[in-house]
């Protein structure tokens, strides 16, 4: 079988109501979306990487550093922003969808996404997750937790406390607890699918975009990552970020 040709595509907005400009926000002298755009070119099954966006600052910072941007009009999702960026991309088998604001991504997290893809036929759509290592992370609704079944499937994505046991919300090390790690992988046919389908009630109760999905009988397969990373979605989070890198020495 001859190799699938993969897409990676960062969406990228320049407004947000908790941290405006994130993408452009320094990070030791370099703007947070080359970190990710670099990063991503890392990949050793990734073949391109182009950044989405609706801003002319954005488009014109990743030209300014060599990267490919693709303007995309208004998109009311970020995955509509992917899908409409893969329109422009025919010719490409897998499309990934990767968060603009995971300044830490490890390259083989991408891998990840798309190996399932040459492995089983009938897997349409990817994603992570990894282990759940403090009861907070188990206990806090902002962080997404998604439960399998023995092939690798997820039954469910929820910002409840899950699995739970008989006695309640307990945090157990010894319980499958996982955190849902939001990178996508996607056949380009699935995604130019999942894109016209309606929200759904579970969807929408739970804030959750993947469930609209599974809610339409699709199936989303879990690889568990060992690596973490920490999403930006506020400055403080961005300052977490600048200390890890220090320690690393990745100026």
């Amino acid at each position: 079988m001859s190799r699938l040709k993969v897409l990676g595509v960062i969406p990228a907005r320049y407004e947000s109501s908790r941290f405006p400009g994130k993408p452009l926000a320094d990070i030791l002298g370099k703007p947070m979306i080359q970190r990710v755009y670099e990063r991503a070119m890392k990949a050793s099954s990734v073949d391109e990487v182009v950044v989405a966006t609706d801003d002319a600052r954005i488009f014109d910072v990743v030209e300014s550093f060599g990267g490919k941007a693709y303007r995309t009009g208004e998109c009311a999702t970020g995955t509509d922003r992917v899908a409409v960026t893969s329109n422009a991309y025919p010719d490409f088998d897998i499309v990934l969808n990767i968060q603009g604001d995971e300044p830490l991504l490890e390259p083989v997290m991408l891998d990840g996404l798309v190996h399932p893809f040459a492995e089983h036929d009938e897997i349409v759509m990817t994603t992570l997750a990894e282990r759940i290592a403090k009861q907070a992370d188990y206990l806090s609704p902002n962080v997404v937790k998604v439960v399998m079944d023995r092939r690798g499937f997820a039954l469910y994505f929820s910002r409840a406390s899950m699995p739970g046991g008989r006695s309640g919300a307990v945090y157990d090390d010894n319980a499958p607890l996982l955190r849902h790690v939001g990178l996508y992988g996607y056949r380009r046919e699935f995604l130019q699918t999942l894109v016209t389908l309606e929200p759904t009630p579970l969807e929408s109760r739970e804030g959750l975009e993947q469930l609209r999905a599974m809610e339409n009988g699709y199936r989303i397969f879990v690889t568990v990552t060992p690596h973490s990373t920490i999403g930006v979605d506020t400055p403080e989070e961005l300052d977490a970020v600048v200390a890890i890198l220090k320690t690393r020495g990745d100026a």
